[in-house]
């Protein structure tokens, strides 16, 4: 049982350090033409330093959010809405997104790239600018109106899926050409260590157990205790 323990507690440690999906890169000198050093600003004063068509970092509790900043106090960004399927009326869509709104997009894989303001963008935090450009090394970013032109182009209703088709796949198509995530690569490499830790058998094995003592040795309860710890002792 300790040993079980032990292993829970090694992986929420590891979600926690994480914050599921923030990055935590370090900071370095600028390499290489294409790059600019990591730049904070707080909303108040940053629209009088941005230019347009540069990429937008805003952390948020579990992930990091996206946007491209179009001038004139006006930021793309790319958002999980249910509002474009349920109506047609644009000033509906066009209020500020709910956190209601944006779980019911998750679960519905409904998504869209819309324009706001830079205050309800940032919403009271610090604004990250180009930080991306020193991990794009390989990757020159384009000029920052067609950037800006890029996003304009893509603004409506998308398809959405967390880790396939996010905001930073958004702004790094806008960017750089090539839709890439890496909050999506941190989690694939976060549930690659559960997978390859052999304690995650022996764990789903102990769950297995516990649940066919609750509910009785039947189908439902004997095939995923045999199965589930089978295939992440062959994945491991």
């Amino acid at each position: 049982m300790l040993y079980s323990l032990t292993f829970l507690v090694e992986k929420l440690s590891l979600l926690s350090n994480f914050k599921l999906f923030e990055f935590k890169w370090t900071d370095g000198k600028r390499k290489g033409a294409g790059c600019t050093e990591r730049t904070t600003y707080s909303p108040a004063v940053a629209p009088l330093s941005l230019q347009r068509g540069d990429l937008l970092e805003v952390p948020r509790t579990l992930f990091t959010h996206f946007g491209i900043y179009l001038g004139d106090n006006k930021v793309a960004h790319l958002i999980p809405d249910i509002m474009p399927v349920l109506t047609n009326d644009k000033m509906i869509i066009k209020k500020v997104i709910t956190n209601k709104r944006l779980i019911m997009g998750c679960l519905y894989k409904c998504a869209a790239v819309r324009v706001d303001t830079l205050d309800d963008f940032v919403y009271g935090s610090n604004i990250l600018v180009n930080h991306m450009d020193r991990k794009c090394k390989a990757q020159q970013p384009f000029p920052n109106e067609e950037v800006a032109e890029r996003a304009e182009q893509l603004v409506g209703a998308i398809p959405y899926s967390l880790l396939w088709n996010n905001c930073e796949h958004f702004v790094t198509y806008c960017r750089y050409g090539s839709a890439k995530s890496q909050q999506t690569e941190m989690f694939c490499e976060f549930l690659k260590s559960i997978i390859r830790d052999q304690r995650s058998v022996f764990l789903s094995v102990l769950l297995g157990m516990i649940y066919i003592i609750c509910f009785g040795l039947a189908p439902s309860t004997t095939l995923p205790t045999i199965l589930i710890p089978f295939t992440l002792w062959m994945a491991g």
